[in-house]
């Protein structure tokens, strides 16, 4: 069996530096990111992390089902931003809220540090937010799956993607499914997570692949989605697949 890289996170940060960046590491107390940008910018990021941490645990006092329900939750009014965006992703993707919080925060972070470097990459637990004006690579792990580790996601210039993937078979997510990976791509970085979540949630068997792929890119916002299970993989809408 392949060891699972999501279980030591110096392994996989280690297969994701580019050589045009300076890579950091920002922590605080669960939240544990990898950052990269043209200079170490850790007080900015710190600082990004604590009000994006702040706000979250702000909305779950407030109304506990914010943490632990797996379905949409309505807003009360008065939310954070941040919330506020966890909130809409959630409902768009049929999904609980803090099926969104990883990449929402990648992309709370990722675009306050766009105002000190403009090509900037944020990774909170496999999940990332990345802008610049530089075509990447996002290699796809999937888990004992014989495709781990040799599929890339080729992501052209912009002004900012979420890029979330959720597995059902290994790492950190919670899945109802069986997907080895379940990956996502979409401008907002909350609903990168959610819809991935969802697409993760449809996907029981390589027979699933197609028509889950078909009901996550009709949510807003969606606009390319991968799924990996077993030994097949699936893909459609702005996904360019490449081999590593």
């Amino acid at each position: 069996m392949k060891s699972d890289p999501y279980l030591d996170r110096r392994a996989y940060r280690a297969l994701h530096h580019a050589a045009d960046l300076a890579y950091f590491r920002v922590t605080l107390l669960e939240s544990d990111l990898h950052i990269g940008a043209f200079c170490p910018l850790r007080g900015q990021a710190l600082s990004a992390l604590a009000q994006a941490r702040t706000e979250v645990e702000a909305a779950i006092r407030a109304n506990p089902a914010f943490l632990t329900s797996l379905e949409p939750v309505p807003p009360r009014g008065g939310e954070a931003p941040l919330v506020r965006a966890m909130l809409k992703a959630a409902k768009r993707a049929g999904v609980g809220p803090m099926a969104a919080v990883a990449g929402a925060i990648a992309g709370a972070v990722g675009r306050a540090l766009l105002a000190h470097s403009s090509e900037v990459i944020v990774e909170n637990g496999g999940d990332l937010f990345l802008c610049g004006v530089r075509e990447r690579v996002v290699a796809v792990f999937a888990g004992d799956s014989p495709l781990s580790g040799k599929l890339g996601v080729r992501l052209r210039p912009g002004k900012g993607l979420g890029v979330c993937t959720s597995s059902g078979t290994f790492g950190h997510s919670l899945s109802l499914g069986r997907a080895d990976a379940a990956l996502v791509v979409s401008p907002d970085p909350a609903l990168a997570d959610a819809a991935a979540t969802r697409l993760g949630n449809a996907i029981q068997s390589e027979n699933d692949i197609a028509p889950a792929l078909e009901d996550v890119l009709r949510v807003p916002g969606v606009i390319g989605a991968l799924a990996v299970a077993g030994g097949k993989v699936g893909a459609k809408g702005e996904i360019e697949l490449t081999a590593l």
